[in-house]
């Protein structure tokens, strides 16, 4: 795999990937966080290679550009960075490693629906973990139950798209969602808000 990809998703999103264990051992960074920050970094000037937009947080700590129409995610999981840059709606993308650790906390983020329909199937377990956190990512506020207030669809092996749908008091929000493989790794991410 390059160090890098960006793929143009379709007319409106942008996905960056980069493999940070690559990228520090490259760069000669030994601490994780600053591999973190400068991959971001890295990877944003590979997403804009002109000029990149100045990054910020909110409160709840969700990034942004600032003076920019765009909307901005980002998640890593070990040696995987993401960012998604989309033009006309907030977005969220997770990459999540596959392991047998989703199995010991499925309850606390999955309904009892969910648990059933995934079974002990990690993949499936971690596809449902991916799509709630970037349906998270995609809201921004804090404050949310994922087990209480979000719910992933029934999805399956042969279709990469789903939904998820995250409800909270008068807040309601379903989005389509899509799913890739990479090597051990699950990416979901917001293709749009479906009103």
């Amino acid at each position: 795999m390059p160090l890098e990809s960006i793929t143009q998703i379709n007319d409106h999103i942008r996905l960056g990937m980069l493999d940070l264990e690559a990228f520090a051992a490259e760069q000669n960074i030994f601490e994780k966080r600053e591999g973190e920050k400068k991959g971001t970094a890295f990877l944003l000037k590979k997403l804009f290679p002109g000029h990149v937009p100045e990054l910020a947080y909110t409160e709840a700590k969700k990034p942004y550009f600032k003076d920019s129409g765009l909307f901005i995610s980002i998640t890593h999981s070990h040696a995987k960075l993401a960012i998604m840059v989309n033009s006309k709606e907030h977005t969220g993308v997770d990459v999540e490693l596959i392991r047998d650790k989703v199995l010991n906390i499925r309850h606390k983020f999955l309904s009892e629906r969910e648990q059933k329909f995934a079974g002990n199937d990690v993949e499936k377990l971690t596809v449902l973990w991916a799509a709630k956190e970037a349906i998270y990512k995609a809201y921004g506020l804090k404050e949310i139950d994922f087990a209480k207030h979000m719910s992933v669809e029934e999805f399956d092996n042969t279709n990469d798209l789903f939904y998820g749908t995250l409800q909270k008091n008068e807040i309601k929000q379903r989005y389509l969602l899509k799913k890739e493989k990479h090597d051990n790794y699950i990416l979901v991410y917001t293709l749009n808000e479906v009103r």
